[in-house]
C-alpha cells in the first residue's frame, strides 16, 4: 500500500472518529430514555433541530460562539424536555390502551408539530452560522515534518468532538457518582426493585427525559458550525440515534458510545470508497446486520465477555 492510500485510508478513519463522537452524542440521549422508560423518543431529532435553531439565532443576535451556546441551550432543553415528560408523554403512560406503543406514537406526532412549527416560523431556508474557523484546520505534519504522510485535523470538527468528549465524560460522573444517578440505573435495571428500595420512579424519568434532550440539545450546539440548518433536519437525527441504540443494545450507554463511533467510520469509509451518496445507504446496511448478526447490540457482546471472565 503506497503512501497517498495510507494517507486516505487515515484521514477517512480521524473524519470517521470525529463524526462518531458526535453521533455517539446523540445516541446516548436516545438510549437514556430507552433504558428508563422503555420507548423509543421518535422526536430526538427534532428536539436537536429546536437546539440548533437556538443556537442560530444566539449567533445571530447575540453574536454568541455556539460552542459557548451550549452553556445556555443545554438547560433549556433540560426543562423542555422535562415539560414534555410531564404534561405529554406521563398522561400517556397512566392510560391503559388497546394500543401499549400510543406513547411512541405521541413522540412521532411531538417531532411533526416540533418540525411544522419550525417551517412556520423560520421556512424552510438552509441556514448556516459562518463562524470564523469554519474552514480552519490543523495540520500534523508541522509537529512530524519527516512524515511522508499529510493528514489534518478540522478545527470545528475537532473542537465538537472534543467538548462530546468532555459531556461522555461528565456524563459518566453523574451516573456513577452522584444519589440521581445511580437512581436512574437502578430504575433502567429493574423498574419494580428500584420503586420498592424508595426510589421515586416518576421524578427519574422527568429527570432521564430532560438529560436526554439536554445531550441533544448539546449535540445540536456541536452540529451547527459544521451543519446547514432546515426544519426537516430532525428525521435524519433521529435516524442515526435509533441506529446506534440498536447497534450499540438496548438502553446501554456504553453501547451507545461504541455504536456511534461505529456508525461514524462506517459512514465516513462508505462516502470514501464507494461515494457520498451511497453512506445513507451503509447506515441502512450496518443496521440491518446489527439486527441480523447481533440483536443484542455490543451491549450483549460486553455482557456476554463479562459473564466468561
Amino acid at each position: 500500500m503506497d503512501a497517498v492510500a495510507i494517507e486516505v485510508f487515515l484521514q477517512t478513519l480521524i473524519s470517521g472518529l470525529l463524526l462518531g463522537g458526535l453521533y455517539a452524542l446523540i445516541g446516548i440521549g436516545m438510549t437514556l430514555i430507552m433504558g428508563v422508560m422503555k420507548i423509543i423518543n421518535l422526536a430526538h431529532g427534532e428536539l436537536m433541530m429546536v437546539a440548533m435553531y437556538m443556537a442560530y439565532w444566539l449567533f445571530v443576535l447575540f453574536h454568541i460562539d455556539p460552542y459557548i451556546s451550549v452553556f445556555i441551550v443545554a438547560p433549556v432543553m433540560f426543562f423542555f424536555g422535562m415539560a414534555i415528560q410531564r404534561f405529554l408523554i406521563n398522561p400517556v403512560l397512566r392510560v391503559e390502551s388497546i394500543l401499549p406503543e400510543n406513547q411512541v406514537i405521541l413522540t412521532v406526532g411531538i417531532g411533526m408539530v416540533l418540525a411544522n412549527l419550525a417551517t412556520l416560523f423560520f421556512t424552510s431556508d438552509y441556514r448556516s452560522t459562518p463562524v470564523k474557523y469554519a474552514s480552519d484546520a490543523w495540520y500534523l505534519s508541522d509537529y512530524w515534518r519527516d512524515s511522508p504522510i499529510e493528514l489534518s485535523l478540522s478545527v470545528p470538527w475537532t473542537v465538537s468532538f472534543t467538548i462530546s468528549v468532555v459531556i461522555t465524560v461528565a456524563l459518566w460522573f453523574f451516573l456513577t457518582k452522584t444519589d440521581t444517578g445511580k437512581s436512574i440505573r437502578a430504575t433502567a435495571q429493574d423498574l419494580e426493585a428500584a420503586m420498592l428500595m424508595g426510589v421515586n420512579v416518576e421524578r427519574m424519568r422527568l429527570v432521564t427525559f430532560g438529560l436526554g434532550a439536554a445531550l441533544v440539545g448539546a449535540a445540536g450546539c456541536l452540529f451547527i458550525p459544521i451543519y446547514y440548518l432546515y426544519p426537516a433536519l430532525g428525521g435524519r437525527f433521529t435516524l442515526i440515534a435509533f441506529v446506534i441504540t440498536i447497534l450499540g443494545g438496548l438502553g446501554s450507554t456504553v453501547g451507545a458510545i461504541i455504536g456511534g463511533l461505529i456508525l461514524g467510520v462506517f459512514e465516513s469509509m462508505t462516502a470514501t470508497y464507494v461515494g457520498m451518496g451511497w453512506a445513507p445507504v451503509g447506515r441502512f446496511l450496518i443496521f440491518i446486520a446489527a439486527l441480523i448478526f447481533l440483536p443484542g447490540g455490543v451491549a450483549s457482546l460486553l455482557r456476554s465477555r463479562r459473564l466468561g471472565k
